[in-house]
């Protein structure tokens, strides 16, 4: 099973079910769980002179209590257009300027929103375990046309060799995708 391709085929699976995983990783942690994290607001987009700049670019983040998120800005002039962003986006957030930073304090959750961020967090999970399998089967679309080609010698063999072993891959990923979800699903809870 030496094979030039088949490994080629692998690696780019591995590569694509990695940044699948990363994906429900980002998705987690913009759920919030009702301590203070930037990566909640980090990616909003402000409108900065005109364009359209992640905020992450534009300010530092600091949590100096558990339930309070502060930004500071390093032009003080893009402190309206922050301020904006944040409470545009919808977040249950309401900034306080003082002029120097923004502090965006957390509420605690209500059980009702907690359960409603559960629901949100499976569904991403979902979608992550969908993507991954969505690898798996574009993998063995792409071993098919390997076997089909009859010059590469490739033989069906092989290709049940490998299909066991994206079986496997698409097994362990969807077990991370599980581990990540209890773990999200847990800190969602916890009061």
């Amino acid at each position: 099973m030496e094979h030039e391709l088949i490994e080629l085929v692998l690696a780019d699976t591995r590569e694509r079910m990695a940044k699948a995983i990363d994906h429900v990783k980002g998705e987690f942690s913009a759920v919030r769980t009702g301590r203070a994290n930037s990566a909640l607001v980090e990616n909003l987009d402000v409108d900065y002179y005109g364009t359209l700049t992640p905020l992450k670019q534009l300010a530092n983040f600091s949590v100096p209590e558990p339930r309070l998120l502060v930004v500071s800005p390093y032009d003080k002039g893009a402190m309206a257009a922050i301020e904006k962003a944040i409470t545009t986006a919808d977040l249950g957030l309401n900034p306080s300027n003082d002029g120097v930073v923004i502090r965006l304090s957390f509420p605690a959750l209500t059980e009702e929103r907690r359960k409603d961020f559960v629901k949100i967090v499976r569904t991403k999970a979902e979608e992550g375990k969908v993507a991954v399998r969505g690898v798996r089967r574009h993998a063995r679309q792409e071993l098919d046309g390997l076997e089909k080609e009859k010059e590469n010698g490739i033989s069906t063999d092989d290709v049940k060799r490998v299909e066991a072993i994206l079986d496997k891959m698409t097994q362990d990923e969807v077990a991370v995708i599980d581990s990540l979800l209890a773990h999200k699903e847990q800190e969602l809870l916890e009061v």
